[in-house]
């Protein structure tokens, strides 16, 4: 005999089986691959686009390659010749495709050297810094955000928003400059507390006080990328709380006697989470890109100095490369953000 609960379910739940997931799979599936496909497509627009972006530079990089030195027009045009830059501008594109996709990126007309060898070598140095400075400016925010949003209102709340929103209008290389003359220069009664110039000392010394040396030059750069990243991930988790706050399931919480700590920590906060650790997938990319303006202001050896170095020049095939590394990387991550979002909010997977 069927029972009133099981009348009033639908066929298809009364018909459900262990095989009714594959949708679901399949569903995700189809999805990541059709990110993957336009990522591919927007990778494929960089690095068509990055070619001719660097060629609208004004400089000519023979010339300021060759300045200090008593070069003759026709040692220009060797020059000029050995590094390509003779051939027509469409025979340049073709080769320039041909040896990206063979994964070689050229070599450098200032370092000569292969590109992909000095990309790895300043890799390390920027993903350090942006790592570090990405950790703690995740772990800062959702801890304001939380915190904030749960006393909505409270003098806390109004402080930590209203504080990170103007460290956010700052601009990257005037906050930059500010505390390297503050801490770094040292001001006043103030003194120079830190290092601001290089990832280490001239003298630096091995073991572990090696490691104390390169974090004390980490503090200006890291704090500088902190400050301007840190309060996209407050807002975002204290918009999250707020809504989730006026969901039944709290109220529900709530009046089942639980205290506002355990509401808060294993209810509210875990579904607000949710666009906080998609946003962190999104900006991964971003944060390396925007490692580009607090290198070049204290000279940390990464890729954002190397990037400055070869716009200098300029240096076509080292702004290529290390344009086309940072480009890609927030591709993938807003491709990966967008799948991992997919497969962990089923109201996206019902769309």
């Amino acid at each position: 005999m069927t029972t009133p609960l099981e009348a009033a379910e639908p066929a298809a739940v009364q018909a459900a089986g262990p095989g009714d997931a594959r949708p679901t799979h399949r569903g995700t599936v189809q999805y990541a691959l059709s990110k993957a496909g336009g990522a591919l497509f927007s990778i494929a627009m960089v690095i068509v686009g990055t070619f001719f972006l660097f060629r609208l530079l004004p400089g000519d990089p023979v010339r300021n390659l060759a300045q200090g030195r008593n070069m003759t027009p026709a040692q220009l045009d060797l020059e000029r010749r050995r590094l390509g830059l003779d051939k027509p501008l469409i025979e340049q594109f073709v080769d320039f495709v041909g040896d990206t996709l063979r994964l070689d990126l050229g070599t450098s007309y200032e370092y000569k050297r292969p590109v992909l060898d000095l990309i790895g070598e300043r890799l390390g140095p920027t993903l350090l810094l942006a790592g570090t400075g990405l950790v703690i400016a995740v772990s800062l925010g959702i801890w304001q955000g939380t915190r904030a949003g749960w006393r909505h209102g409270s003098r806390f709340d109004r402080f930590s928003t209203g504080a990170s929103l103007v460290l956010w209008s700052v601009p990257t290389f005037w906050l930059g400059l500010l505390l390297m003359m503050v801490f770094g220069v040292g001001i006043g009664p103030i003194p120079g507390l830190f290092p601001f110039r290089g990832i280490e000392s001239v003298d630096a010394p091995d073991g572990f006080a090696y490691i104390l040396d390169v974090a004390s030059h980490m503090v200006l750069p890291c704090l500088t990328l902190v400050a301007v990243v840190y309060a996209q991930y407050l807002l975002v988790m204290r918009s999250s709380l707020l809504e989730e706050v006026s969901q039944d399931y709290v109220t529900v919480a709530r009046a089942k006697g639980l205290k506002d700590d355990d509401v808060r920590r294993r209810h509210a906060v875990p579904n607000a989470l949710l666009p906080t650790v998609t946003l962190v997938f999104m900006r991964v990319g971003f944060v390396v890109g925007g490692a580009v303006t607090v290198e070049t202001i204290y000279t940390w050896p990464g890729l954002g100095q190397l990037f400055y170095e070869a716009v200098r020049v300029p240096d076509f095939t080292l702004m290529q490369g290390t344009f086309m590394l940072i480009t890609v990387a927030v591709i993938l991550m807003n491709t990966l953000a967008d799948v991992v979002y997919h497969m962990l909010d089923p109201r996206v997977r019902a769309a």
